[in-house]
């Protein structure tokens, strides 16, 4: 490690974590907060003893391909790593850390958030109200009727901290919880949230009223949700993902939801972000948000508190507390 280690950071961060980390480390930073092209990615992979990406970073292979032998750390500013080839970080001897936990209550607020919008349809009333070409006639007992909560199953794809704090929302709620893991959690946890797990996510699939998507991008579950799956869902079934785009086939997602063979969706996450499919953004049984589910300044000054403190151990010859996995090299 060079005595003053170079720490380029990808997209500009909170004031406060910009500042703190100019106090700390000889750091580049991007005051533009435009996204790195590949081109730059892959120059400052190679300037960088440390690089701090966000999410929309790709860090492929080729891109750590242009890494010099001083990048050791990648310190990725976010809990999922799906944007870095982790492969090919542990054969270049680069270890990656993320920043778990922080974002958990957050983005559960945001799922339960969905989870209300969708079949309350909280947005469809609102645009009612804003257009100047409606005129509202007032109360009535048949117009925007949604679906009530209440005593509904909910099937949580993924249980990790994000699916139970989800879990515990929508308990109080009255929803009767229901799950799919790689493995059933703890029978504490499980009393807790009186919750039932599924080993096979086809047969929870049909029976669930709102499926909420929880679990992390990896090759396992890309496309988890596919074509066939998405057909197995109730006609009258919700689904929420506020977890990452590609775990549902977005495009098969549009054409059942545009032939009305689910009630409807609310994504915070796409397949191929930023762009979407506009049969989805023009649908008004869909709430479409631009991937907004952590964006609290409290997450986010979180998020960077973390990095600087794997960082920080890096430097100061310890293990980073937040390795993805285990440091391929001894610190020295």
């Amino acid at each position: 490690m060079n005595k003053d280690p170079l720490v380029i950071v990808t997209r500009k961060l909170p004031d406060s974590i910009e500042s703190r980390m100019a106090e700390l480390f000889n750091v580049r930073l991007n005051p533009t907060d435009q996204p790195l092209s590949q081109a730059d990615l892959a120059e400052a992979v190679a300037a960088a003893d440390i690089l701090v990406p966000t999410v929309t970073d790709k860090i492929t292979s080729e891109i750590i391909g242009h890494a010099s032998n001083n990048l050791k750390l990648i310190a990725n500013f976010g809990a999922g790593v799906d944007n870095i080839d982790l492969d090919a970080a542990k054969d270049a001897n680069i270890i990656v850390t993320n920043t778990p936990g922080v974002l958990t209550e957050d983005t559960a607020d945001m799922t339960m958030a969905l989870m209300l919008a969708v079949p309350r349809r909280l947005l469809e009333g609102a645009i009612f109200l804003n257009d100047p070409a409606n005129k509202w006639g007032g109360w009535s007992p048949t117009w925007m009727l949604g679906h009530r909560l209440n005593g509904k199953a909910l099937g949580i794809i993924g249980m990790g901290r994000i699916g139970q704090a989800v879990a515990r929302r929508a308990k109080a709620f009255g929803f009767k919880i229901n799950y799919h893991n790689r493995r059933p959690i703890s029978q504490d946890i499980e009393k807790e949230l009186d919750a039932t797990y599924w080993e096979n996510l086809d047969q929870m699939l049909t029976r669930m009223d709102v499926i909420s998507v929880n679990c992390p991008s990896t090759p396992a579950t890309y496309h988890l949700l596919s074509a066939r799956r998405l057909n197995l869902l109730k006609p009258t079934a919700f689904i929420i993902n506020t977890a990452r785009g590609d775990i549902i086939d977005e495009e098969a997602l549009a054409t059942i939801i545009e032939n009305g063979a689910i009630a409807g969706a609310g994504l915070d996450v796409f397949e191929h972000e930023p762009q979407i499919d506009k049969r989805l953004l023009h649908n008004e049984r869909v709430v479409a948000l631009p991937h907004m589910s952590s964006a609290t300044l409290e997450s986010r000054i979180d998020m960077g508190e973390k990095v600087m403190i794997n960082i920080k151990a890096y430097i100061d010859n310890h293990a980073p507390p937040d390795r993805v996995f285990p440091a391929c090299r001894p610190v020295k």
